[in-house]
C-alpha cells in the first residue's frame, strides 16, 4: 500500500507523521499585481520549468500539480537547449520557474526568463541564500524566496503559489536596496493545504494506526481489493492513503493519484451542483414542475411533478428500471459503426438513439405513485440532468468542466475517463458477465448510465479523492474557494440542509439520520453532517461542525458484486475512528 501525509516525494516515512509541520519560511516579493495566490485557473496553461532531477524540485512539481495541470520541463542544461524550451512553451500563458540562489548568476537563463515574462505571467520560485537576489532587483514578476532547499521548503513554496497556505515571512536582511530587511507580502490560505495530522494536535500514528487496522481488514476479508482515504480538517489534508491493489491478483497496487468510478456520488458532484448553480440564477424554480421544462413530459402522468419533490426522491418515482434486461440481441455490437456508435465498454457497443428513444420515454411513462412518501428512485437525476440541459444548451459533463471543475482545479473529474487518462490509471470495476461481458475499466459500472452513453445524471462521474477533496472544502466554505465565489452561502445551506419532512434528505445530498441507533453514516457525526454514498463503495461526507471532509473510495464490485463492504462497516468504522482521534486531541 501507498500512503501520503505530507512527503509527495515518495518518501513517506514514519518521521514525517510524527512532527509538528514547520513553520513556511517563503517570502513573497514583488507581489504588486497581486498574482499570487494564482487564480482564474481554468484560463491557465501551466507549466513549471525546474531542476527535476534534483528531490526538491521535483517535489515542487508534483506538489503545484495538487493545485491545478501543470506540464513540468527542465531547466535548460546548455545554450542551445534555450530555443527548444522557448517553442515548447509558445502555449503555454503562466510559468513557474524553480531555480536555485545559484542559478541567478545565469546570465542566459535570467534573459531567457526576461524574454519569457514579456507575454506571460510568471512566478519565480529561489531556494538558498538570499544574497543572489540582487539579480533580480530590476524584474517586475513575483518571487517566492525560501533560504532552504529541503522538501519542506519546496512543499511550502509550492503551496504559496496556490494559496494552499499563507504567505507571512520577510527578509530577514536586506540583500539589495529593493528587498530590504522587513520586505514581503502577505496572502492568505485560499486553497487546501496539504500537511499532516499533527499540525492540528492530532496523534498521526494513532490515527493512521487505526484507519490501516479497518481497511486491512476490508481487503483480508475481500470486501474490496483496495481502498483511499483521505481525511481534510480545517481545510487542511490530515490524512490521505491508498490500499490493497487494484484488483486481486495483487499486480498493481493501489495509488492516491488513482481514479475511482464514483456512482451515485454524481448526483451530488455534478447533476446538484448544476441544480444549485441555476437556482441560484433564476434560470429553474424548484416548485415548479416538469411539463414547464421539458415538453416530452406533458403528456405524461410528470407533467406536474415538481422538481422539488424530485430532488428529494418524493415525487413517487419506482426506484429502478433493468433496462439492461430488455435489450435484444441487435441492440448490440462488438463493433462500431453509425447504427451502433455508443460505446458501453471495450468490445461493446449499444444502438445509436437507444437512450433518446427507448430509456427516456420509459422512464417519462413508467408508473407514478402518489408524491410525498421517501422512495431513492435513480430516475429522479435522469430528470434532473434533462431540465438542466434543456435549459443551459450545454451537456451537462461541458457545463460542470466549465462552470466548476476547471476553476475549481479538479483534474480528474468528471465523465468518460478512458477518454483522458491511461487506462491504468482507472481503478477497474466489475467483471461483468451478463451484459457487457468483459472487465469494466473506465466505463461506468452502472448498466443504466452506460446505456446513456456513459453520462447520466445519477452516474457515469469518476475522480480521485483529492478532487473529492477540493469540492467537499468548497461545500464547507459555503460557495467558495480559490478566492472565487461559486454558490450563495444560502445555496449551500438550503441544499445541504434537511429539507424533507418525511425523511432525512437535503436537496439531492444525503444526510445525518436523525435515528441516532443507526449511527449512519458515523455515530460521531454531527447533525449538520451532509454527503452520499456510491454503489461501487465509495462515500464523501461533510461535516461543517467539525469543518471535516471524509471521503472512502473502493471498487468493492470487483470482481462481482458483494455486501461485505457494508456488513462490515468499513466505510462508518473508519469515519468513526477520524472522529475518535479529533475528539482524543481536544
Amino acid at each position: 500500500m501507498g500512503a501520503f501525509f505530507v512527503c509527495l516525494c515518495g518518501n513517506q516515512t514514519l518521521c514525517a507523521q510524527r512532527q509538528t509541520p514547520k513553520p513556511n519560511l517563503t517570502v513573497l516579493l514583488n507581489n504588486y499585481m497581486r498574482l499570487v495566490p494564482l487564480r482564474d485557473l481554468g484560463d491557465r496553461n501551466i507549466a513549471y520549468i525546474g531542476h527535476l532531477t534534483i528531490p526538491a524540485f521535483a517535489t515542487v512539481g508534483n506538489m503545484l500539480e495538487r493545485y491545478a495541470p501543470i506540464r513540468h520541463f527542465m531547466v535548460p542544461e546548455d545554450v542551445g537547449m534555450y530555443h527548444d524550451l522557448d517553442e515548447q512553451l509558445k502555449y503555454y500563458n503562466t510559468l513557474i520557474l524553480g531555480l536555485a540562489a545559484s542559478d541567478l548568476g545565469n546570465k542566459r537563463l535570467l534573459q531567457f526568463i526576461a524574454t519569457q515574462a514579456v507575454s506571460k505571467q510568471l512566478i519565480l520560485t529561489v531556494f538558498g541564500t538570499g544574497a543572489k537576489l540582487q539579480a533580480l532587483d530590476f524584474v517586475q514578476y513575483p518571487i517566492l524566496w525560501n533560504p532552504e532547499l529541503s522538501e519542506t521548503a519546496a512543499r511550502n513554496t509550492a503551496m504559496s503559489v496556490f494559496g494552499g497556505i499563507a504567505c507571512t515571512a520577510r527578509l530577514p536582511q536586506s540583500f539589495s536596496a529593493r528587498y530590504a530587511t522587513g520586505g514581503g507580502f502577505t496572502t492568505e490560505q485560499i486553497r487546501l493545504e496539504y500537511t499532516n495530522a499533527a499540525a492540528l494536535g492530532i496523534d498521526a500514528l494513532r490515527l493512521e494506526a487505526a484507519i490501516d487496522t479497518i481497511a486491512q481488514e476490508a481487503i483480508r476479508e475481500r470486501a474490496t481489493p483496495g481502498a483511499v482515504v483521505l481525511v481534510a480538517k480545517g481545510g487542511k489534508v490530515i490524512f490521505e492513503k491508498a490500499y490493497g491493489h487494484h484488483t486481486y491478483t495483487n499486480s498493481i497496487p493501489t495509488k492516491v493519484s488513482d481514479l475511482f468510478d464514483l456512482a451515485s456520488l454524481t448526483k451530488i458532484t455534478a447533476t446538484t451542483p448544476t441544480i444549485m448553480r441555476l437556482v441560484e440564477r433564476g434560470i429553474i424554480n424548484l416548485d415548479s414542475t416538469m411539463g414547464h421544462y421539458l415538453l416530452q413530459a406533458q403528456p405524461t402522468n410528470k407533467n406536474h411533478t415538481k422538481l422539488r419533490d424530485v430532488m428529494l426522491h418524493e415525487a413517487g418515482f419506482i426506484p429502478f428500471i433493468p433496462f439492461y434486461r430488455e435489450l435484444k440481441p441487435d441492440d448490440l455490437s462488438t463493433d462500431s459503426s453509425a447504427v451502433y456508435s455508443v460505446k458501453v465498454a471495450d468490445g461493446c457497443y449499444i444502438r445509436t438513439g437507444y437512450y433518446q428513444n427507448v430509456m427516456w420515454p420509459t422512464m417519462l411513462y413508467s408508473k407514478l405513485n402518489t408524491p410525498g412518501t421517501y422512495v431513492y428512485s435513480d430516475i429522479s437525476m435522469y430528470v434532473m440532468k434533462e431540465v438542466a440541459e434543456h435549459q443551459t444548451g450545454i451537456p451537462i459533463q461541458d457545463y460542470i468542466q466549465l462552470e466548476f471543475y476547471r476553476p475549481l482545479g479538479m483534474q480528474t473529474a468528471g465523465y468518460l475517463p478512458r477518454l483522458r487518462f491511461p487506462k491504468g490509471r482507472i481503478v477497474p470495476t466489475e467483471d461483468d458477465k451478463t451484459f457487457r461481458k468483459t472487465l469494466l475499466q473506465g466505463y461506468v459500472h452502472d448498466q443504466g448510465a452506460a446505456m446513456a452513453g456513459g453520462i447520466a445524471g445519477h452516474a457515469g462521474m469518476f475522480a480521485t479523492a483529492n478532487d473529492l477533496a477540493i469540492y467537499g472544502q468548497l461545500l464547507l466554505n459555503r460557495g467558495e474557494y480559490g478566492g472565487d465565489r461559486y454558490f450563495k452561502g444560502e445555496t449551500v445551506d438550503l441544499f445541504t440542509s434537511r429539507q424533507s419532512a418525511t425523511s432525512r434528505r437535503g436537496l439531492g445530498f444525503d444526510r445525518w439520520d436523525p435515528d441516532t441507533t443507526k449511527h449512519y453514516p458515523s455515530k460521531w457525526a454531527s447533525d449538520a453532517t451532509f454527503g452520499h454514498t456510491g454503489y461501487t463503495g465509495t462515500c464523501i461526507w461533510i461535516d461543517p461542525k467539525e469543518q471535516l471532509t471524509y471521503i472512502f473510495l473502493s471498487n468493492r464490485v470487483h470482481p462481482a458484486v458483494s455486501t461485505k463492504l457494508s456488513t462490515l462497516n468499513i466505510r462508518g468504522r473508519i469515519q468513526d475512528a477520524v472522529y475518535e482521534a479529533i475528539y482524543s486531541a481536544k
